[in-house]
C-alpha cells in the first residue's frame, strides 16, 4: 500500500522544481537495490540541477562500483565531516530502501534524528517507521529500484529516465527480483524492466557485471559453504555456516557472501534456508533467512532476531557465539513444524 497520495505527489514535485541542496541515504551494507536506487535518484536530481549528495552508511561491494557515479557516494564511517555537512547543509534527504533510521547504523542514525529538514522514505520493506513527512511504500514491489521508477510515474517525469537512469534502476530490479524470479515479480515488474532497456539499459552487461565478477577467493568461500550446508529433513530446513576464519581464509570483501542463503534453498524439499555469517568487527553472527511459500521469514526474524525484511527474504542478529546460535535456531524450529509443513508444495 502506497502512503502518499497524489496530493502529497505534488508537493513533492513542487519542492523538487527549485534547486536545492539535496542527500540520499541508503542503508548500512547497501546492496544493488539501495545502491542502484540511490544512484538513480542521484542521476535524475542531478539532471534538474539539485546539489546532490549520496551518503552510505559504509562502504558496498566492489561488484556494484562500476555503476554510472558511483564515485561520487561518500561514506558516513571514513568521510565523518565531509558527510555531516552535507546531511547539515540538506534541504532534503531521501531515505531509500529502508524503513527505519535504525538501518543506517548507531551513529549515522543519531545524527540523522537531529535533522529538522524533510524526509523523504522510498521503500519496499513492512511495517516503516513514521519518520518521514513523505512516505512511499508497497510490500508488494519487489524492489526500492521498482518503487522509484513508479515514484517517477507518479510525477508525471518517466521521460527524464536517462541511459544512466535505466542502468540504475535496472540493476536494483535485477539484485532484489533474484533476477526476476521470486514471487513479488510481477507483470508491472517485466513492463518496467522493457522500458528501461528501451531508454538504455543493457540488460546482458548489467548481468555479467554483477553476477560474472567473481574473484578466486569468493568461489573458493562458496565451495566452502556449501560443505558446511546442513539439512534438518525434518523441518524442511537447511542452514549455512561461515566462520570468520573461513572468510579470512579465502580473502573475504564486502559482498562475497551475496546470494549464498540461496544455495540452502535451492535443495529439493527445503522450506526454510538460513545462512549464519561469523563478523568479528561488530562481534554478531549476521543471519539471512529465505523462504518458499507462506513461511513469513519476515516474522520470524522479527520474533527471534531483531530483524525483519520482506515475507521470505529477511535478515537478523544473534551476540551469542556461532554453536549457541545455531542450537537456539535448532530450538525454536519444532514450534514452527506445522507451518514449515505446510508452507509449500515441496
Amino acid at each position: 500500500m502506497s502512503l502518499m497520495m497524489p496530493k502529497e505527489f505534488l508537493e513533492v514535485k513542487e519542492i523538487l522544481a527549485v534547486p536545492k541542496n539535496i542527500v540520499i541515504v541508503p542503508h548500512r551494507n547497501a546492496d544493488g537495490d539501495a545502491i542502484g536506487s540511490s544512484l538513480a535518484m542521484y542521476h535524475y536530481l542531478t539532471d534538474k540541477k539539485h546539489r546532490v549528495k549520496v551518503v552510505s552508511p559504509n562502504t558496498y561491494p566492489d561488484f556494484l562500483k562500476w555503476l554510472p557515479a558511483s564515485d561520487t557516494v561518500i561514506q558516513y564511517d571514513h568521510q565523518n565531516r565531509q558527510s555531516k555537512r552535507a546531511i547539515d547543509n540538506a534541504d532534503v534527504i531521501f531515505l531509500l530502501d529502508f524503513n527505519d533510521l535504525s538501518r543506517v547504523g548507531e551513529d549515522m542514525e543519531g545524527y540523522l534524528k537531529n535533522y529538522k529538514g524533510v524526509f523523504i522514505m522510498i521503500d519496499h520493506h513492512q511495517q516503516p517507521s513514521d519518520v518521514a513527512r513523505f512516505l512511499y511504500t508497497d510490500t508488494a514491489v519487489c524492489a526500492t529500484a521498482q518503487m522509484l521508477y513508479q515514484f517517477l510515474e507518479n510525477l508525471d517525469d518517466v521521460d527524464a529516465i536517462t541511459p544512466e537512469i535505466a542502468t540504475c534502476i535496472y540493476t536494483g530490479i535485477l539484485t532484489d527480483s533474484g533476477s526476476f524470479r521470486f514471487p513479488t515479480t510481477t507483470p508491472k515488474t517485466h513492463l518496467v524492466a522493457a522500458d528501461l532497456i528501451k531508454r538504455g539499459a543493457k540488460n546482458s552487461l548489467i548481468y555479467n557485471k554483477i553476477y560474472d565478477t567473481n574473484s578466486y577467493g569468493r568461489v573458493q568461500l562458496l565451495g566452502q559453504a556449501l560443505k558446511n550446508l546442513r539439512i534438518i529433513k525434518e523441518y524442511n530446513t537447511a542452514y549455512i555456516t561461515i566462520t570468520e576464519k573461513e572468510k579470512k581464509t579465502n580473502d573475504f570483501q564486502k559482498g562475497d557472501t551475496e546470494g549464498i542463503v540461496n544455495y540452502a534453498l535451492s535443495v529439493k524439499g527445503i522450506v526454510l534456508g538460513v545462512l549464519f555469517i561469523e563478523d568479528q568487527e561488530q562481534k554478531i553472527i549476521k543471519i539471512s533467512f529465505r523462504s518458499k511459500g507462506d513461511f513469513s521469514v519476515n516474522q520470524f526474524a522479527r520474533n527471534h532476531y531483531d530483524g525483519g525484511g520482506h515475507d521470505n527474504a529477511a535478515g537478523g542478529r544473534s551476540e551469542e557465539s556461532m554453536q549457541k546460535t545455531i542450537d537456539r535456531f535448532i530450538g525454536l524450529l519444532p514450534q514452527y513444524k506445522d507451518k514449515l509443513d505446510h508452507s509449500y508444495e515441496v
